[in-house]
């Protein structure tokens, strides 16, 4: 009876693995980069339509190709574009700062399967439960059409701010 006690204690020890929680997928298949938050800054940004401020960060393999500037960029390469509404600091009035997350966009390099849409996929995940964009792929137009203005530069606004 002891050893069944001190067995089932021990049990009791033992660590479980359990599933973790999946991660979003956008309606074009693309699921959210749990590690972009990890991710280098390239620039920041403020969306004057949107009343947003704007942080763009590369994974490594964008981060060095737009360092070297590099375009087109390099299949592999991701921007995440995160965004957040605006308030006033309270302390200082004159000073516009981040509130409230409203959501994470990215841009995946993949010449050959986004072949459509410049070589680009795209993916938001909005509002602090990260829901995904779009009822079907076909909301990839609408990101692709904002972007269609500067293909000439890979369909990339983003460039590094300006440092001494």
């Amino acid at each position: 009876m002891k050893r069944a006690i001190v067995a089932f204690l021990a049990l009791l020890c033992v660590p479980v693995a359990l599933p973790a929680a999946s991660a979003p997928v956008a309606p074009n298949g693309i699921a959210l980069f749990e590690d972009y938050q990890t991710w280098q800054v390239i620039a920041p940004s403020y969306r004057e339509d949107k009343k947003q401020i704007r942080v763009i960060l590369g994974n490594p393999i964008a981060y060095q190709a737009m360092r070297a500037k590099v375009l087109p960029m390099p299949d592999g390469a991701v921007l995440a574009k995160i965004a957040w509404t605006t308030k006033k600091h309270p302390k200082f009035p004159v000073a516009t700062e981040p509130d409230a997350f409203a959501q994470v966009e990215f841009m995946v390099k993949d010449a050959a399967k986004y072949k459509a849409t410049g070589g680009w996929g795209f993916a938001r995940f909005v509002g602090n439960d990260l829901k995904p964009y779009g009822k079907d792929a076909g909301f990839v137009q609408e990101c692709f059409g904002c972007h269609t203005p500067v293909k000439g530069n890979d369909y990339l606004f983003t460039s590094f701010a300006p440092l001494p």
